[in-house]
């Protein structure tokens, strides 16, 4: 039987017209929300990360406004109250390279999520010490929490160069030193208010902050998976004394820079919570965590400005750095003059926190590019463990330089800052653009 024949018309049209004007907007409606979706996502990713640095500076800033009045309640010198900033500066220095070749060899938040909670721990002992009226017991809760300190900030920047690249990454390193500088503006403030309460209060406050950055990392930040095996560790030691062997000259200018950058933020910190209580200023409590954190805000404000705006940009890095660096050494230089007028001063100080902020973006950007992302881990955490000893460093010595005077304070740390001037410019030059 003959199958019966349709009256359909088997046709198939063929067009060369383009499609119609609203498919193509279909389309470029769908990729560009996908790209603000990924842009929402980056955002988020930041602001998780963005929150160990501001836990970590936390356990120095702080403290700072409450050292005076730990002085008094646990009759203790002036040294030994600077050793509170000091102990957890170098536990932490002398670990970080340790928590960085770990970080390399397994990964960035199997260390950064455990030394949160060492962090938080220690905060709440030294915080039983100050009730017990036990000094001893706040120094070793205070080397405690830097033993977990060195597996937060040095680990979180490794980690940013291991998720982006390109100009994203100097943004998310300038936000990292803008979170960093955005702790220490907060914490005096917060320090402050918390005394209201108990003088010790800060001590219990480190928990709460540690338990926000943990759920911060385990829930935004999606680690990207090693590329390769870790090398054995006598490979890796290696690999890292080549690297230094390569990029030495402008490698250790980089860190002794840094390194001298905090330990004049930090002195000039313990050397204000000091003065500002005595006459002529008579500032104490809130308002003087309010006066502490005017020069750190002109350093988070300009740390996150060149973040954004360097991206890789080799020449321009050199330009800020040395203009930093030279806004250091007038700005501290006239102190010496001004020092008794605490509107001036104020400024002065200020423009010398701006120039941190023109400084450490630029050498974050460097260190954490010049190395691949296996051995990043213990570059970064060498920078860091040398930022922290200069935070170590600050408080004893300018409190040795207080008890001569106020001018050796600030002669000593301008000349200080000529001489960083003088290697930066010499030493450090990186190319057009930065690898």
């Amino acid at each position: 039987m003959e199958k019966p024949k349709s009256n359909a018309l088997d046709i198939v049209f063929k067009s060369d017209v383009d499609p119609p004007k609203e498919h193509l907007s279909y389309r470029q409606s769908k990729k560009k929300n996908e790209k603000n979706g990924s842009k929402k996502g980056r955002i988020w990713e930041f602001l998780a990360i963005a929150t160990v640095p501001l836990v970590m500076v936390l356990g120095n800033s702080m403290l700072i406004p409450i050292l005076p009045q730990m002085k008094r309640e646990l009759n203790i010198t002036q040294f030994q109250s600077s050793l509170v900033i000091t102990i957890f500066s170098v536990t932490a220095g002398l670990f970080i390279p340790i928590a960085g070749y770990l970080s390399d060899r397994f990964s960035r938040k199997a260390i950064i999520i455990p030394s949160l909670i060492v962090y938080g721990a220690a905060g709440v002992l030294a915080g039983f010490g100050a009730v017990w009226g036990s000094y001893t017991v706040v120094i070793a809760a205070r080397a405690i929490q830097g033993l977990g300190a060195a597996g937060t900030a040095p680990i979180a920047m490794a980690l940013v160069g291991d998720m982006y690249k390109g100009g994203t990454e100097s943004q998310a390193l300038g936000l990292v030193e803008a979170s960093n500088g955005t702790g220490k503006v907060l914490s005096p403030i917060i320090g402050s208010l918390l005394a209201l309460i108990v003088w010790y209060a800060s001590f219990f406050a480190f928990p709460v902050f540690c338990l926000l950055a943990i759920a911060a990392i385990i829930w935004m930040i999606k680690e990207p998976k090693k590329e390769a095996k870790p090398p054995g560790i006598k490979k890796y030691v290696s690999t890292i004394l080549s690297i230094f062997k390569d990029k030495g000259r402008w490698l250790i200018t980089s860190f002794f820079a840094g390194s001298l950058a905090l330990f004049i933020l930090f002195g000039v910190l313990f050397y204000l919570s000091d003065v500002l209580e005595k006459k002529p200023y008579n500032i104490d409590g809130v308002m003087k965590g309010l006066v502490l954190a005017i020069p750190l805000l002109g350093m988070v404000a300009t740390a996150y400005i060149t973040g954004s705006v360097i991206k890789k940009n080799g020449v321009l890095m050199r330009w800020l750095m040395n203009i930093g660096l030279t806004l250091m050494a007038l700005s501290l230089g006239l102190t010496t003059f001004f020092f008794k007028n605490i509107y001036v001063f104020i400024g002065l100080l200020t423009i010398s926190s701006i120039g941190t902020g023109l400084l450490l973006p630029c050498l974050n950007t460097m260190i954490t590019g010049s190395v691949s992302k296996g051995e990043r881990g213990m570059i970064t955490s060498l920078y860091s463990s040398l930022r922290f000893l200069g935070v170590a460093a600050g408080p004893p010595l300018f409190g040795w330089m207080m008890g001569i005077s106020n001018i050796t304070v600030f002669i000593t740390v301008s000349i200080l800052s000529v001489l960083t001037l003088g290697l930066v410019f010499f030493l450090i030059k990186p190319g057009k653009q930065v690898s």
